[in-house]
């Protein structure tokens, strides 16, 4: 769905910034919403003439506007830019304005035009699309830029009145209607209002940098006020204030998405629509919005967003998906990080997954390494020896498993084809019952809410058919009987979900025996793992077809859910699988996904698995917060809806030297 879509006709657009020029991104966004960038000095025929924002830049274009009377059009970042600011992380909206532009207090812009008249924001289904979309925002931590995740920083003890600070002459303060002296105003002002309350400075992150200096330094602080020294996510630290006060940042704007009523002192886009304690007013502002109706004309009616992976305009939810697969990738792991465990033809794939890491062996060096540097160490969870975790918590170094994802290729990990979602733990691994992991706590978080999402991507997967490695073969059983058919996976005996996961039972034998004690009538369709298949790991049963009554080895699950009555496994995730197409599951093992009261569970479940999700919410946890995706074509961070569309294409095969590797394995295994 798109808010805004493409012109008609694509119309020519002047400009005399070779820097605007050459932003690819800037340019196609411009080019998918009608306007094509030309070079206005060499121009023959220009519709109109743009600008980025109000920099200086600018001035020549805006000259040859009013000495003209050609149109001008404005154009500047969407309020939700990107992971970095800067060249190298490309914005992922625009706002193009061909009234003013949305931080210019002090003259009209089309923003402003929309907030005090469109009357689509009276629309109960557009105003809660934007609950929805501020709802996300919060959990997620997005703001304009993203460098750090909710929770990774301190936080001042709640209580305290939060004053933001800005970069020092920022075009939002100058057009804002304001200057160094409002900030000393709004200062007094907190001190004021606030008599003995402690006083929280938040400065630019630019300014923290040391990039641009801001309008506070520690001349302004006393006893009962500090500028806070740390790069705290902003919701944090909206979370624990008691009053905010701000002059034109957009923190001003996700103060009323986080429930506050800001003090403003300069004319930001969010003043003046009653939402706000005003220290200045304009007379264009006189309708009252509530806030789903303010963020549904900032974030959804007024910019235009952009889905590089389809390279064409798409709708808000879309881009906040885009945005936080980019920023948990960047979160995951710091860049140059210590890695351990990682599988020679896997570290290619995997650089760009762990923020291009440093590898250490054995897992040990890696530990005295991440203690050096001051970094977190990535191992991978199979290949974790035991005595790792409680040595990484001795060193104070926090420990990162890492495993595939659920959705994981199009074929098999053993036969060489890389991994296009991966899952980081820092908690503990999935496939281990014995310790908590994210997952779990993922779980039960997505269980108190609304996951309209998780259903729309179980859906997608199911109806697509997808599994871990997307196999085909042909599907061939017998007509019905009467009896009840019962689909068993088979797994690789010595994996680690078996080892860890596996309670009573161990092998492929012992589970085939077991569910003929426990369904001694039915019909039993074992199907081996790819890998024993191929002849890659270990697993194989002698007698699988006496103890079960069909055996079948290449069949697509999706294609054997559709003519079976149950799945019984140990812990494979052929059992989430199910689960996911409807079908009941029984557990002999302790999977992930038993003892959230959606599978018979055989063994006795952790007692901590509380939680009693639905199969959208565990969807929810299990595909989306969990893992990590990369788009197969590209190579970057995605979210899995655009996974599952490569995988419905036939996109994000193996390379060739992956596959030339991959025949001589199973030419030297003979």
């Amino acid at each position: 769905m798109e808010d805004r879509g493409a012109n008609d006709r694509t119309k020519r657009l002047g400009v005399y910034s070779l820097g605007m020029l050459s932003l690819a991104s800037t340019r196609r966004i411009l080019r998918l919403a009608g306007w094509q960038l030309r070079y206005a000095p060499l121009a023959r025929r220009l519709d109109a003439l743009a600008v980025w924002g109000r920099k200086p830049s600018g001035r020549r274009a805006l000259a040859k506007a009013a000495q003209s009377g050609q149109q001008l059009v404005t154009v500047e970042d969407a309020p939700l830019r990107s992971v970095l600011p800067g060249r190298k992380s490309p914005p992922l909206g625009l706002t193009i304005d061909p009234v003013g532009v949305h931080f210019d207090g002090q003259n009209r812009s089309t923003l402003e035009h929309i907030l005090q008249t469109d009357t689509r924001l009276d629309d109960p289904a557009l105003q809660a699309r934007a609950a929805a979309a501020i709802e996300f925002l919060a959990r997620a931590g997005l703001s304009k830029y993203n460098a750090q995740p909710r929770g990774a920083q301190p936080v001042p003890e709640a209580g305290y009145v939060l004053v933001i600070d800005q970069s020092f002459e920022d075009a939002s303060v100058r057009h804002g209607n304001a200057d160094a002296a409002t900030f000393q105003t709004m200062l007094a002002a907190a001190r004021r209002e606030h008599p003995g309350k402690r006083i929280v400075i938040r400065s630019h992150p630019a300014s923290g940098a040391g990039a641009r200096p801001g309008y506070f330094s520690a001349k302004d602080c006393d006893e009962t006020c500090q500028i806070w020294p740390h790069p705290t996510n902003p919701w944090d630290m909206l979370e624990g204030a008691a009053a905010v006060y701000c002059v034109t940042s957009q923190i001003g704007f996700e103060a009323i998405l986080a429930g506050h009523r800001p003090r403003v002192f300069g004319l930001p886009f969010y003043a003046g629509w009653g939402l706000s304690d005003d220290a200045q007013s304009t007379g264009r502002r006189s309708r009252s919005l509530n806030r789903d109706q303010l963020f549904a004309g900032v974030m959804i009616l007024n910019p235009v967003w952009h889905d590089p992976f389809a390279n064409a305009l798409c709708s808000l939810e879309r881009a906040l998906c885009i945005l936080e697969a980019r920023a948990r990738a960047h979160w995951v792991l710091p860049q140059g990080s210590p890695a351990s465990g990682m599988r020679r033809w896997k570290r290619h794939s995997l650089r760009r997954f762990l923020n291009h890491p440093r590898y250490s062996e054995p897992p040990e060096a890696g530990l005295a390494r991440a203690q050096k540097l001051g970094k977190p160490l990535a191992v991978w969870a199979s290949r974790t020896p035991e005595t790792l975790p409680d040595a990484a918590r001795k060193a104070g170094v926090r420990l990162v498993q890492v495993e595939d994802g659920f959705l994981r290729s199009i074929g098999l990990g053993a036969e060489l084809v890389p991994a296009q979602s991966l899952v980081m733990d820092d908690v503990g691994i999935y496939f281990n019952p014995a310790h908590p992991s994210r997952l779990e706590t993922l779980i039960a978080q997505a269980a108190t809410r609304d996951c309209a999402r998780g259903a729309v991507l179980r859906a997608q997967v199911v109806a697509a058919g997808l599994s871990k490695y997307n196999l085909s073969g042909p599907v061939d059983l017998p007509p019905r009987d009467g009896r009840l058919r019962i689909l068993v996976p088979g797994q690789v005996e010595d994996d680690a979900s078996i080892r860890m996961g596996a309670v009573d039972l161990r092998s492929n034998e012992a589970l085939l025996k077991a569910v003929r004690q426990a369904y001694p009538t039915a019909f039993i369709i074992y199907k081996p793992h790819p890998d024993v298949v191929a002849g890659l790991r270990i697993g194989a049963v002698a007698d699988a077809g006496v103890l079960a009554d069909m055996v079948i080895h290449r069949a697509a699950p999706a294609a054997l859910f559709a003519q079976v009555d149950r799945v019984a496994t140990l812990t494979s995730l052929m059992g989430f699988e199910a689960l996911m197409h409807g079908l009941p599951v029984t557990c002999f093992g302790l999977p992930f996904y038993a003892g959230w009261g959606l599978t018979d569970d055989r063994a006795t479940p952790p007692a901590r698995r509380r939680a009693r999700p639905d199969l959208d919410q565990l969807a929810q946890a299990v595909l989306i917060d969990y893992p990590l995706y990369r788009d197969p074509l590209t190579g970057a961070a995605c979210p899995p809806e655009v996974l599952v569309e490569r995988m419905v294409a036939g996109q994000g095969k193996q390379p060739w030297y992956l596959r030339s590797l991959a025949r001589l394995q199973r030419v030297l295994r003979l």
